[in-house]
Parts: C-alpha cells; sequence; structure tokens
C-alpha cells in the first residue's frame, strides 16, 4: 500500500473510500452499467477510467495526476504492482489500462520544458495537448510539423501509437521527433533518439506504453504558411492516377487526404490544402476554443441516421461542405477539435474508427474487398478516409514497412454484447483482407484481432517484446492491448 505521506504535493491519489469516495464510486458504477454492454453488482474499489467510446471501463487500483518526471519515479518506488497510461483518452479498446494498475494520467503534465523559435524545435511535458502546444508556437508563426487531423490529443499519446496525419510525404509524428525521454520500469530516467540509445527510440515510439512513460518530447516545427484547399471528385479508379501526379509530386501540397462515401465507395472526394499568397478568408489563427461545431455535428447526425443520409450527402452535404476555395492559416485548419464529430458516445450507440493500411499498387482491390465486407454485413458506415505514407522501416511496430495508403473508417455501432461480437466478425474479415495484400490494420482501436492477425501484422513485436523482457523483466507496464497480444 502507499503511504500517503511519503507522496509529492504535485501527485493526486485516490487513497481511501470514505463517505464521499463511497458515494462518487456508486454513482459511477451506476453511470458505468448504462453504458456498458455488462452489468456491474457490486463497484470495486479504487477509481473508474474510461475512453471516447465508453466501451471499456477499467477499474484501476489508484491514479497519479504528475506534474514532474520526480512525482513519477517517486509513485513507481512505492508501488509494486501493475503500471498503466492515459493521455487523451481517444484510443479505443483499453489501451490506457489495465484492472488493479496505478494509473498515470498524464493530462497535467503539460508543461514547454524549451522552446527555440530560430531553431524551429520545442521540447515539451507528453501530456500536453496539441492545441495548448499551438497556442505557445503560433506567435512566431511556426507551426507543427506531423499531427493528426484533430488537436485534442496529447503528444504523448500521438507518439505512443506512432499517429499521423493528412501531411503530404511526411509519413509518421515520429519522424518529426528529435529525442525524447522515458521513465523505465525502474525508475531510472533514460535520454533516446536516432543516435543514443536508438532502440528504445524506435520501440517507446508506437509502442503503445510497453517499456515505460514518455516523459518529454523534442520536436521539429514549421513555418505556418498560408494554404488554400482544392476539392476534385473523381471515380475511385482515377484517383491513384491523380494521386500521384497532383500530390505526391507537389512541393505546394501540404495536406491531402480522399473522402469515400457509403455505400459503395466507388467515388472519391479528393481534398488538397496548398500554399498559396493569395489573401486570407479566415482571420482567425486558430480555430476558437468555443467555436461552434454545430453545422458538421448535424450534417454528421444527419448522414449516419437519416432514412437516404448517404444520398443526402452526395447531393447536399458535400456540395455545401466543400463549396469555394477558402485561404487559411496551416495552424487554423491543425487546430480542429473532435467535438465537430458530435458526440461520440450514448448509452445504446457509439462511433468508433478502425484504421487499415495497404501498399499503393492495392488501393483500388482492397477498396472492392473492404466495400464488399462492409454491404454484406450491413455496417453503417459514415465515411472512409484515405491518406498516403512513405515507408516507416524503423519502428518496432510499423505500420508502413513499404510506401502505403492508409484507410480511416468511421462507422456507427450499438453497444450490446451481440453488437459487438458482430462487430469483431466483420472487423477480422477486414483484416485478413489488409493481410492478404500485404498491408496491415492499426492498433489503438478496439481489440477483435486475433493473436495470430496481430503476429502476421507486427512481425517487429518480437523485437518489442524481447526489448521489454529486458527492461521491464516483471512485466509492470501493462494495459488491455498488451494483456491480450503480450500476456495472453
Amino acid at each position: 500500500m502507499i503511504d500517503s505521506t511519503q507522496l509529492s504535493p504535485h501527485s493526486t491519489f485516490a487513497l481511501s473510500l470514505t463517505r464521499r469516495r463511497l458515494l462518487q464510486v456508486g454513482a459511477a458504477g451506476v453511470a458505468v452499467s448504462a453504458l456498458s454492454p455488462w452489468s456491474l453488482w457490486a463497484a470495486p474499489p479504487g477509481v473508474l477510467v474510461n475512453d471516447v467510446t465508453q466501451l471499456n471501463p477499467i477499474w484501476v487500483h489508484h491514479l497519479c495526476a504528475p506534474h514532474t518526471t520526480d512525482d513519477m519515479r517517486q509513485a513507481l518506488a512505492k508501488w509494486s504492482g501493475p503500471i498503466s497510461i492515459g493521455g487523451g483518452r481517444y484510443s479505443m479498446g483499453g489501451q490506457i489500462g489495465t484492472e488493479d494498475s496505478l494509473h498515470f494520467d498524464m493530462r497535467q503534465f503539460n508543461q514547454v520544458i524549451r522552446y527555440s523559435p530560430k531553431n524551429r524545435v520545442i521540447r515539451v511535458q507528453s501530456g500536453i495537448r496539441w492545441r495548448d502546444l499551438q497556442s505557445v508556437i503560433d506567435p512566431q508563426d511556426l507551426s507543427v510539423k506531423i499531427m493528426q487531423s484533430y488537436a485534442n490529443f496529447t503528444v504523448g499519446g500521438s507518439l505512443s501509437v506512432n499517429a499521423h496525419g493528412r501531411y503530404v510525404g511526411a509519413g509518421p509524428v515520429s519522424n518529426s521527433v528529435r529525442a525524447l525521454q522515458l521513465v523505465l520500469a525502474d525508475g531510472s530516467v533514460v535520454e533516446a533518439s536516432r543516435r543514443v540509445n536508438a532502440e528504445l527510440f524506435h520501440a517507446a515510439i508506437g509502442g503503445y506504453g510497453a517499456l515505460g512513460i514518455i516523459t518529454e518530447v523534442e520536436l521539429d516545427l514549421v513555418e505556418n504558411v498560408k494554404m488554400e484547399r482544392q476539392v476534385h471528385r473523381m471515380p475511385v479508379a482515377d484517383y491513384p492516377r491523380f494521386f500521384k501526379d497532383h500530390v505526391q509530386g507537389d512541393e505546394h501540397a501540404i495536406l491531402h487526404n480522399a473522402d469515400l462515401a457509403p455505400p459503395y465507395f466507388d467515388q472519391a472526394t479528393a481534398i488538397t490544402w496548398r500554399t498559396t499568397n493569395k489573401e486570407l478568408t479566415v482571420a482567425d489563427r486558430l480555430m476558437p476554443p468555443r467555436h461552434s461545431n454545430k453545422l458538421d455535428q448535424t450534417l454528421i447526425w444527419g448522414v449516419a441516421k437519416l432514412p437516404g443520409g448517404s444520398s443526402i450527402r452526395k447531393e447536399v452535404v458535400d456540395p455545401l461542405r466543400y463549396l469555394g476555395h477558402p485561404v487559411v492559416r496551416r495552424n487554423y485548419e491543425a487546430s480542429r477539435d473532435v467535438a465537430s464529430l458530435g458526440p461520440i458516445a450514448t448509452r445504446k450507440s457509439t462511433y468508433a474508427l478502425q484504421e487499415y493500411f495497404v501498399p499503393v499498387a492495392h488501393l483500388t482491390a482492397f477498396i472492392g474487398r473492404m466495400a464488399s465486407i462492409l454491404q454484406r454485413h450491413d455496417v453503417e458506415a459514415i465515411n472512409i478516409s484515405i491518406r498516403h505514407s512513405p515507408p516507416d522501416p524503423d519502428s518496432c511496430l510499423t505500420w508502413a514497412r513499404e510506401e502505403v495508403f492508409s484507410f480511416v473508417l468511421y462507422y456507427w455501432q450499438h453497444v450490446r454484447t451481440t453488437d459487438r461480437e458482430e462487430v469483431g466478425v466483420w472487423t477480422r474479415k477486414l483484416i485478413d483482407a489488409a493481410l492478404s495484400f500485404g498491408g496491415t490494420y492499426y492498433l489503438p482501436y478496439q481489440l477483435h484481432a486475433t493473436r495470430e492477425q496481430f503476429a502476421r501484422a507486427y512481425p517487429g513485436a518480437q523485437r518489442l517484446f524481447a526489448l521489454k523482457a529486458q527492461f521491464d523483466p516483471d512485466t509492470r507496464f501493462r494495459n488491455k492491448l498488451w494483456d491480450k497480444y503480450y500476456m495472453g
């Protein structure tokens, strides 16, 4: 048991079940019973953590919200059980926790360590959100080099999943990282880069907390350029040639993706943001924190829930959405909020994501296979977004062993046990389809893949597991992902 007298004053722990705490736990138990596809007969002691889908309630033993690296080291020294780590909590399969663990909530670990606008580099604590980092660097007209499409995620969480975005030719976020700091299971603090402790560097990025806690990150920055949006619609069979001729080789193309709309996915809407010298059409430098997302939320709801939603999208929604050629600063487009998607989870349903990576030569064949599987299983697909990435051979859990297109599937599902089982059935079929084309699938989402599928998709996991055995021999760092594929 942790002695509260020995803790740093900056750390927050749930240490005892006072009368007030018992009432809080009871209320949380009622909420989880309503949200989850199973019932909780009694709320166990501890603290409840969950992710954005509300599909993965996990009772951890204690919660630590550190402000300094020493807070973490002290907590690790006084706790002998399992350890889990959570950031923005946008993963969707329990990657943030495991039962009876000491859970590090990193969201208060969010300070800037060093910042050199002249050298275009910043070092931050890993719990800082991209949006807060943007507020620091925007006054010097600098921008994040690589990040996801939304700015709510923490930097450390993005590194832990080796996220990517829409940045043309940039690949995963690891390509913007100069160095990072790790706290290992024994409490030691290690600096890692491509030249120093390189094995730890390539294992920690995209390692889902398997080796330790990413505490500090040093990132490259780029110029906050003006961009103009251009939209082209075409048959999906024409998209590979369009991308090669008009996007991949265009030094002015900054952001790009192509949207495929249900139910047939035979038409592609390509959206490219290119540098420009034209006058801004949006004066704001960043999206305001209270920016109204009602229109986007209503559009997504209509496409998902109204009869004929796919036709409404094709004939009304997308033409309105992509009307004109707005000119904005790079930081404005990069500071989008996930609130634009609307409420993710309700008592009976949730929106969710999946992602698949396929070598570029197989784009159209995979789309056909994917569409067939989704139609056969009546999947409530909202959108598929196509991205591109160059090879990323160094990461232990690389999802791009060669040049790939990725397919981000956004869909809606009910949350009853039978519904989740059905999602598992068609998910495993999609994974098999990606594997059959020499591709893989992304790991931050629901854990429907079999252990055999995981092993085929991520042969480099054996390298990661060997390092885990070396640096975490007692398997202290745990979460549902590693409970299934490392310990299962």
